[in-house]
């Protein structure tokens, strides 16, 4: 192991982007990182150490961590030796799609409680620590979501943006601190939990929406959505590749989107600052223009746009 391997925590390590990443730190051909994988509830982390294989005790330790309880993330630390933490990966979420009259207003709080309030928990936890001896990474697994609005993922997205403004607005206090903030923005990443989500809001009631607005939802942006993750969606392995590299680096970036395959829907908004060409290009191509919509996915993935993303 290196003289000065890193901590490294991470939240959401069940499955997903989580998991991939902590095996692929704690399998570093240098030994440069000490990971911590938490999740909350060790009853699932049969998956994780089977792929950490014999760097399970080694570089690896698996900790039990509710990012929505204060109690939990103190528990967590305390195990941490020195309880120094000095790359925070904040990873652990929920999702929500559906149209918003049959979404409940507890449903929607708990998705801030965990995407939002969870990462600031974190974040106030290690953040002392990190300004004492100056020096830290904090690493946000944002989402393309956090730039653009998506249609019936209001909550979602919502949470998302709440991160991006919250995280650049601090990092540009901590500089001083000589501590880092970087926004990793997958677009779709196929997972088995994206999958589970799709096939249940497939079949749900949404009690209190309108007929025309729940077939909007059941009969276009399911199978567009279903479509977009088929074309363009990322792997775990892939957007975990990226955030390593962001960890690695000398110079973290602020911003890193992991999926240029999905950048010509981004650079909608950002070809017009009013975001109307946005609204109405999307409002079109999902309402309208269906079959254009599913075109031009098949377009975007097209092997000539698989360009990995690694920052500079």
């Amino acid at each position: 192991m290196a003289d000065f391997a890193r901590t490294v925590l991470i939240s959401g390590c069940s499955s997903g982007i989580g998991l991939e990443l902590a095996v692929q730190l704690a399998h570093d051909s240098r030994q440069r990182y000490q990971v911590v994988a938490t999740m909350r509830d060790l009853g699932k982390k049969g998956m994780l150490e089977a792929a950490a294989g014999e760097a399970l005790g080694q570089t690896l330790t698996v900790a039990q961590l509710d990012v929505c309880s204060d109690e939990s993330v103190a528990q967590c630390l305390s195990c941490i030796q020195g309880g120094e933490v000095d790359v925070l990966v904040n990873n652990a979420g929920v999702g929500l799609v559906g149209p918003l009259e049959g979404l409940d207003l507890a449903t929607m709080q708990n998705v801030f409680d965990t995407n939002f309030f969870g990462a600031i928990r974190l974040v106030k936890a290690v953040l002392p620590g990190m300004k004492r001896r100056r020096q830290g990474h904090i690493v946000v697994v944002s989402s393309v979501m956090g730039l653009q609005g998506v249609v019936f993922n209001d909550i979602y997205a919502a949470s998302k943006f709440a991160l991006e403004g919250f995280f650049e607005s601090l990092a540009i206090q901590l500089l001083q601190f000589n501590i880092f903030i970087s926004l990793v923005e997958p677009g779709p990443v196929a997972t088995e939990f994206e999958g589970k989500l799709l096939e249940r809001v497939s079949t749900a009631e949404f009690p209190g929406t309108d007929p025309d607005t729940l077939r909007y939802f059941q009969d276009l942006y399911l199978p567009a959505s279903r479509e977009l993750f088929h074309s363009v969606g990322q792997s775990p392995q892939d957007v975990a590749q990226v955030i390593v590299k962001v960890i690695s680096s000398a110079r973290p970036p602020l911003r890193l989107q992991t999926n240029t395959r999905y950048s010509p829907l981004t650079a909608l908004k950002a070809a017009d600052p009013s975001g109307s060409l946005y609204v109405r290009i999307s409002h079109r191509l999902l309402f309208r223009w269906p079959r254009l919509l599913n075109l031009g996915l098949r377009c975007l993935a097209c092997c000539c746009l698989h360009t990995r993303v690694w920052p500079r």
